[in-house]
């Protein structure tokens, strides 16, 4: 009498933190382990190993990273989860004091070896003893690599580069994550395709500057032909793709050619999102921004000249080292004037070993806290109004599924709006399915939510 063996599947479950660059991470570290005969689970309660995926980009995200650690620990304590495996960009910056400070924690993956999750957590069920994994994030993606797309099944992230070429004072990216890598276009181009064959119809580009794509490669081989105008070119040919979203242009790599390019295609959403951090001269060279006030403004007349309905999106900083009252009314002043249609606003927080963190003249929290309300409420006033405009068109909308706030209503966006980061627009009347791209005629508006009902 022969009996099968019947292996059960380790359960594992994601915490992702931060940006949608991290969401990625997740979603190859998910897809790697389902290869290799992992269960991903939707809940921590139950799993074998949970991965928090952290972010250390700004003291509320370290801070929001070791909160989500501790809770884990507690299941852990409570004998309700078996590991706790601690990934990401915290991991990768902090590395040894972290392991130190969250002995909780049973295994710590860096920016550099998350590819190698699998390999990991089998070895540590074999008895390895190797808690801290840690390398240079050199990692790059292929087409060919394993990745769950944790998106609803009509849009997904595409991640087109690592690293950051730029050095502005305020910011520990290329700390943690490295010199600019491009992945070549032909990669990133077959990725795209195959999430269109999955269904997806709206892709969003990311990496930490559009601008700067394929730069690192051209420095390498005069011969590449790796840049964002030619990756755009590429994209617009994918088919099944409704919907191209840029994410995070820095304002001196939008050219001519580039406004044109997304002006011709109806592919391309006319969506900028574009962190410009300041306007003041003085502030922006003390940030090692590499524009002036000038230049930027230029750019913001040439966008709007030949897209009129453009969104853009921008974030701004405030209380950064030596910020004068004067040059924040300057800023204030500037926002009234652009009547951007989105705005984002940080407040500037000391990281190690960035030049900001080691200047003189740190602005007091106090101050810092003011300036951020008086600049959101300036913004909150223009969205009000932008919004007020649309009250009457009719517009094509995404159908995202059930709202956040009420079951009653559905919940979509439009092609103006970025998943997590804007509004959305709520459907009252009408019904469709999730993914469905419908006609919604505008009927009422919100600071940063529009309502509408469903035409055809």
């Amino acid at each position: 009498m022969s009996s099968e063996v019947v292996q059960v599947k380790k359960k594992v479950h994601f915490i992702s933190l931060g940006c949608p660059k991290n969401l990625v991470d997740s979603e190859i570290m998910a897809g790697t382990l389902m290869k290799d005969g992992f269960e991903v689970v939707s809940d921590a309660e139950g799993a074998d190993t949970v991965v928090v995926n952290t972010c250390g980009f700004v003291e509320d995200s370290k801070k929001e990273s070791i909160q989500r650690i501790l809770d884990m620990a507690q299941l852990k304590q409570d004998g309700k989860i078996n590991k706790i495996v601690v990934a990401g960009c915290l991991t990768q910056r902090y590395k040894n004091d972290l392991v130190e400070g969250l002995p909780e924690a049973d295994l710590f993956v860096g920016s550099g070896e998350f590819q190698n999750i699998s390999k990991i957590l089998k070895n540590f069920e074999q008895g390895d003893k190797a808690k801290t994994f840690f390398n240079l994030p050199t990692y790059l993606q292929e087409e060919s690599t394993p990745r769950v797309n944790s998106q609803p099944k009509h849009r997904a992230y595409l991640k087109i580069s690592e690293g950051c070429m730029k050095r502005c004072a305020f910011c520990a990216i290329p700390l943690i994550r490295g010199n600019l890598q491009s992945r070549q276009t032909a990669n990133i181009i077959s990725e795209a395709k195959l999430l269109a064959a999955g269904g997806v119809e709206e892709l969003i580009i990311i990496s930490h500057d559009f601008t700067d794509y394929g730069w690192d490669l051209r420095r390498k081989n005069p011969e590449a032909k790796e840049s964002p105008i030619e990756l755009l070119r590429e994209l617009a040919k994918v088919d099944g793709i409704r919907w191209i979203r840029l994410l995070y242009l820095y304002p001196d790599g939008i050219s001519d050619e580039m406004i044109e390019l997304i002006k011709s295609n109806p592919k391309f959403v006319r969506y900028f999102d574009m962190p410009l951090q300041h306007i003041n001269n003085d502030v922006l060279k003390s940030m090692n921004r590499k524009m002036t006030r000038e230049e930027i403004v230029d750019v913001l007349t040439k966008i709007r000249k030949e897209i009129p309905d453009a969104v853009i999106r921008t974030q701004f900083i405030v209380g950064f080292p030596g910020e004068t009252a004067a040059q924040f009314e300057e800023l204030l002043t500037f926002i009234a004037d652009q009547k951007f249609d989105r705005v984002g606003c940080f407040k500037y927080s000391p990281e190690e070993n960035t030049p900001g963190g080691k200047m003189d003249n740190q602005v007091e929290e106090k101050i810092k806290d003011f300036r951020h309300d008086a600049l959101m409420e300036v913004q909150q006033n223009i969205s009000r109004e932008k919004h007020k405009a649309f009250i009457g068109k009719t517009l094509e909308v995404v159908v995202e599924g059930l709202s956040e706030e009420t079951d009653l209503l559905l919940q979509g966006r439009m092609s103006q709006q970025a998943p997590e980061i804007d509004g959305v627009v709520l459907i009252n009347d009408g019904q469709a399915k999730i993914g469905q791209f419908v006609k919604v005629r505008i009927t009422d508006s919100m600071e940063y939510d529009l309502i509408g009902e469903i035409v055809e």
